[in-house]
């Protein structure tokens, strides 16, 4: 952990207007010390710096890269004294963030992505109108971040499914800040693949399901269709109107295969595993499961993730949930 410069200093206000942090920009992030983290937050200095010991305990971050010390000039009487206090990056503020379940520093967040886009290539940071233009989208990933809040109160999630939460609430929060339509209020959907080299049914889907059924120890009730929605599921992804499909790429595809499968409830028993089986399924033969480095597009904590929050969400938020999967899995993401 090396020393730096004092860097330049932003100023940062809450959406309400009751909080005003000096926030230091270097190296192309954003820094926050132990005293701006807990007024950010509105935690205990005790319980922000707890957390941050568990973020590097459980090695969620590497202290050496999101951590440095800045020189600092205190008044202590009537003196001014520079001392070097610890600083901390913006992957630190956000998984503080989210342990603490703040909305506060989401809105940080988003935020400090937009002022490091604008510093970076515009050279000039965000003022207070551009500051409420973000409501909305402010607004669409604080209602992800509430229902994933109701999935770790649900469930008894293992660390790297928790560690997937917090994986997927960052892509989705860099999925809102590079669109190419940034400065719309709402996430859209863009850049997608249309080239479809295999198409999903209801045959070869159960198939699947019957294999699966076998790797779960053969229970009569794991796959058992209750009715006949599975069938309408898999039909609905190539619904046309006007002789134009209503989800004509991937992307769209699956992401609607996942939600679909896990909402209607078609099964006795297995819904969740078998909708994430065959939309990695669906993917995989449409040579769309990996990345170029060959990772997975979505790891599979993420996509345990994925499902509660399908399955958590109410169904009004239903195009939210579906543009959040599809801009995880897009390409250009």
């Amino acid at each position: 952990m090396k020393s730096k410069s004092k860097g330049e200093i932003l100023l940062y206000k809450t959406p309400e207007g009751d909080t005003q942090i000096d926030v230091k920009l270097e190296e192309k992030t954003v820094w926050l010390n132990l005293n701006q983290l807990a007024a950010l937050l509105q935690k205990d200095k005790s319980v922000i710096s707890r957390h941050i010991r568990n973020i590097f305990n459980e090695k969620e971050l590497q202290r050496n890269s999101t951590v440095a010390k800045f020189a600092t000039v205190q008044v202590e009487g009537n003196r001014k004294i520079e001392r070097e206090i610890e600083y901390y990056n913006l992957d630190v503020t956000m998984s503080v963030g989210y342990r603490v379940k703040s909305k506060r520093g989401t809105q940080f967040r988003i935020w400090a992505n937009k002022v490091l886009k604008d510093y970076l290539t515009k050279g000039y940071v965000l003022n207070e109108r551009r500051l409420k233009e973000q409501t909305e989208r402010i607004k669409e990933l604080e209602k992800t971040l509430d229902i994933f809040s109701k999935v770790t109160e649900s469930y008894q999630l293992k660390q790297d499914e928790f560690a997937g939460i917090i994986q997927v609430v960052k892509d989705y929060t860099y999925a809102l800040d590079t669109l190419d339509n940034y400065d719309k209020k709402s996430l859209s959907i863009s850049s997608t693949n249309k080239k479809e080299i295999f198409q999903i049914n209801y045959e070869s889907s159960k198939k699947v399901i019957t294999k699966m059924k076998e790797k779960f120890g053969g229970s009569t009730l794991f796959g058992k269709e209750k009715d006949k929605s599975f069938k309408g599921t898999v039909g609905t992804i190539y619904q046309t109107f006007g002789k134009k499909e209503l989800y004509p790429s991937i992307e769209e595809k699956a992401a609607h295969l996942l939600y679909f499968t896990i909402k209607n409830h078609s099964f006795i028993d297995g819904n969740k595993r078998i909708a994430a089986a065959l939309f990695l399924w669906f993917l995989q033969m449409n040579n769309y499961l990996y990345a170029k480095n060959g990772s997975k597009r979505i790891p599979d904590n993420a996509l345990v993730a994925l499902c509660l929050l399908i399955a958590e969400s109410n169904p009004k938020e239903k195009d939210m949930i579906v543009k959040v999967v599809i801009n995880l899995i897009n390409k250009k993401n």
